[in-house]
């Protein structure tokens, strides 16, 4: 996949660790720029370190401190990053946050924490992106992080469900409006990946399930057909073929990389 996206500008949206850190590597690798955003102040370790190795080619990560839930901090994420290495032609659209719940138990906060940063926070990253693509008449491409929960309910975890499911039908309304631009927008549909955030993930089905602190994120892998928990190098992979030239005719859709546990 070396030099696929020569030339190319991605901006990634938590990009701090986990999934987004391994979209980035990959793409810098892949020969992008990439503008890599997080919520924190100055970049992560991991994503420092990341940029210190691209000794080959200094200056093709920089980082952006910046909060999708905040349409303020939105615009300005953007103008960063098209004043450091000009329009932007691959947004990935990684930025979430997890939280779950009994449905009766469940609280407004936490509903508009979920829905600000993986809904709205989604659309309107992707409207401004979208909106300086169309201006530059560049043929880019959007790509959406959904779940494998926005393909199905599940009953502690509604409002991430929903907000996944959203960002689905998002997706493909948002590929139809682009269309005729030329521009591609897809999604990435992740199953269970072994990344940081499921040590908090595992906690709170530890609380609300009776379990035992691991043995949720043990009972998860082995029922993946394929036997374990992903990895975020599988997802990066998915998402370099998505942004690259061998996927010029694929759009509208939602490809499901999670070893089997949903097939569409």
């Amino acid at each position: 996949m070396a030099d696929v996206l020569m030339g190319q500008h991605a901006l990634i949206t938590g990009g701090g660790g986990g999934i987004g850190l391994a979209i980035a590597r990959a793409f810098v690798e892949a020969g992008a720029n990439c503008s890599v955003a997080d919520l924190a102040a100055e970049a992560p370790p991991e994503l420092r370190a990341l940029i210190a190795e691209r000794a080959e080619r200094p200056g093709a990560l920089h980082y952006l401190c910046a909060d999708v839930a905040d349409s303020a901090s939105i615009t300005a994420m953007v103008a960063a990053a098209r004043a450091r290495f000009g329009t932007i032609t691959a947004l990935v659209n990684n930025a979430a946050v997890f939280d779950l719940a009994p449905l009766l138990e469940s609280n407004e906060a936490s509903y508009r924490r979920i829905f600000d940063v993986n809904v709205k926070g989604m659309f309107f990253t992707m409207q401004a992106v979208l909106q300086q693509m169309v201006d530059a008449r560049i043929a880019g491409c959007v790509i959406n992080l959904a779940s494998q929960a926005g393909r199905r309910g599940e009953a502690l975890v509604s409002h991430y469900c929903a907000s996944k499911a959203a960002v689905i039908s998002y997706t493909q309304s948002a590929a139809l409006a682009m269309a005729p631009h030329g521009i591609r927008v897809n999604a990435i549909s992740p199953g269970v990946i072994d990344t940081p955030m499921w040590s908090h993930v595992d906690k709170l089905f530890a609380r609300y399930e009776g379990l035992q602190e691991g043995e949720k994120k043990v009972a998860v892998g082995k029922a993946v057909p394929l036997g374990r928990m992903g990895a975020p190098g599988d997802i990066a992979g998915a998402a370099v073929f998505l942004a690259s030239p061998a996927a010029s005719y694929i759009t509208a859709q939602t490809l499901n990389v999670d070893g089997g546990n949903v097939m569409s």
